[in-house]
C-alpha cells in the first residue's frame, strides 16, 4: 500500500467505529462523497485489497507497447551500442520514426544493463556569466581525437564557440599549426565577421613567451583582444563542447562513412553545423557585435611577416636567398632601411615599404660587387702633385 492508501484505511476504520461521518471523511481526504462511497463499498466487499488502486501492477494506458520497447532495444544492440540515451532518442526519431522520450530510453537501457548512468563528480568552480552579445568573446581550441575511427588520417578539429550563444564553427585541420589555424580563422571571419576577443590556451601557435607569435600580431592588426586561459576549466565552454563533439560528430561521420579531411569539412559546412547549432545554440534576443571584414585585406594580415634591411645594392636576404628590389610604381627605399616581407598562405612573397608594394626579382646567386676604379699610374699628375706638395 502507498501512504495515501494507508491514510484512507485509517479513516475508513474510524467510520466503521462510528467515529466519523462519510461527509467529514470525504472532506478530510479531499475526495467527493460519491467517490468515497465507492471506496467504502469496495472495502466492505474485498477488505484491505479494495483500498489498493486497481491499476496497480498493470501496464499504463499511456505507456509504450511491448513491441515498441523490444524494437528499440533491438536497434540499440544492433546499430547503436555506444550511443547515449539522448542521442539514441534523436536517431530513433530521425531514422526509424519512433518517438520515445530520452528518460524512458534511459530507464530501459539501465534495466537491460546496456547503460550505466553515472557521471563523474567534478570539482565545483565559480560560475562565470556569459557575455551579453554574440561576437563579444569566442573561445577557440583544437581537439585531438580519433575522429575517423581508423578510416582516415589523424587530424584535429578546430572548434570556435561563441560565449554568449554557444554557436559553433568547426573545421578539420591536419594539426594545430599556424597555417591551418589562419585558414580556419579566415573562413570564420568571412562567415561570421570579426569578434571582439578570442579566448585560447597558451599553445605555441597562440602565445609566445619571448616574442609575439604571428597569431598575436594578426589579432593586434585586426583589433581583436587575445585572452589566454590559465587552466582547462577556465575555457570550460569549449572543453564541454569538445566532449559533445567527440560523441555526436564521431558517430555522424561513421554513419556517412567519411574518412578524409576534405569530405569531413564539406559535411560540416553542408549538413552538420546548421543541425548542431539548431540543437544547442541559443541566440534569442542577443545582438551580434561581429565586425564586418569587408574592406580588410585578410590575406595581408593572416600571413607570416618579417623585416629585412636593404643593402647598398638594393637587395635583401631571406632564408639564405638574395632578392633584388626593382624600380616600379613605388619608389625604392633608401639603403639601411627596413622593409616588411609577408609570405601569404599560398606561399607567395609580398614586400612592402611604407605600406607600398615593391617589385622584386629573386636572384640565384649572390650579386657581384662592381669593379673598383683603376688606380692612377705612377706618373699621373695627381701623384706628382702629391709628391710636390711642400
Amino acid at each position: 500500500m502507498s501512504m495515501k492508501e494507508r491514510q484512507r484505511l485509517k479513516v475508513i476504520n474510524r467510520i466503521e467505529n462510528h467515529e466519523l461521518t462519510v461527509a467529514l471523511a470525504a472532506e478530510a481526504l479531499h475526495v467527493s462523497e460519491r467517490q468515497f462511497y465507492r471506496v467504502l463499498k469496495r472495502y466492505r466487499r474485498q477488505g484491505d485489497a479494495g483500498i489498493v488502486h486497481r491499476q496497480r501492477g498493470q501496464p499504463s494506458h499511456r505507456g509504450y507497447r511491448a513491441a515498441t520497447k523490444a524494437r528499440a532495444l533491438r536497434l540499440y544492440r544492433q546499430r547503436y551500442p555506444d550511443y547515449g540515451p539522448t542521442l539514441f532518442a534523436e536517431m530513433l526519431k530521425d531514422h526509424h520514426r519512433l518517438r520515445i522520450a530520452p528518460e524512458t530510453l534511459r530507464r530501459w537501457l539501465i534495466a537491460d544493463r546496456k547503460w550505466i548512468g553515472i557521471r563523474k563528480t567534478r570539482l565545483h568552480r565559480k560560475h562565470r556569466e556569459r557575455r551579453a552579445a554574440i561576437g563579444s568573446l569566442v573561445q577557440l581550441d583544437g581537439s585531438v581525437h580519433d575522429w575517423f575511427e581508423g578510416r582516415g588520417p589523424a587530424c584535429t578539429l578546430l572548434v570556435f564557440i561563441d560565449d554568449a550563444s554557444s554557436r559553433v564553427y568547426l573545421r578539420f585541420i591536419t594539426s594545430e599549426n599556424t597555417v591551418d589555424v589562419f585558414i580556419a580563422l579566415g573562413l570564420y571571419f568571412q562567415r561570421n565577421g570579426i569578434p571582439s576577443a578570442f579566448y585560447t590556451d597558451f599553445g605555441s601557435v597562440f602565445y609566445g613567451e619571448d616574442k609575439p607569435t604571428e597569431y598575436q600580431r594578426a589579432m593586434q592588426a585586426l583589433g581583436v583582444e587575445p585572452i589566454f586561459a590559465r587552466s582547462p576549466q577556465a575555457k570550460g565552454r569549449v572543453e564541454r563542447s569538445n566532449r559533445t563533439l567527440q560523441d555526436r560528430l564521431v558517430k555522424a561521420l561513421r554513419r556517412y562513412r567519411i574518412g578524409t579531411l576534405a569530405a569531413a569539412n564539406r559535411f560540416l559546412e553542408r549538413t552538420y553545423l546548421e543541425k548542431h547549432n539548431n540543437r544547442f545554440a541559443s541566440s534569442d534576443n542577443l545582438q551580434d557585435v561581429h565586425r564586418s571584414c569587408e574592406g580588410i585585406d585578410l590575406d595581408n594580415i593572416l600571413c607570416f611577416e618579417t623585416k629585412r634591411q636593404v643593402h647598398n645594392d638594393y637587395t635583401i636576404t631571406l632564408n639564405a636567398q638574395y632578392i633584388q628590389l626593382m624600380r616600379g610604381t613605388a619608389p625604392l627605399p633608401p639603403p639601411k632601411c627596413n622593409v616588411i616581407i609577408r609570405k601569404w598562405l599560398d606561399g607567395a612573397l609580398h614586400i612592402f615599404y611604407n605600406d607600398q608594394k615593391l617589385d622584386y626579382k629573386p636572384l640565384n646567386e649572390k650579386p657581384k660587387r662592381p669593379h673598383p676604379r683603376p688606380r692612377p699610374a705612377e706618373d699621373h699628375p695627381w701623384r706628382r702633385r702629391a709628391l710636390w706638395w711642400p
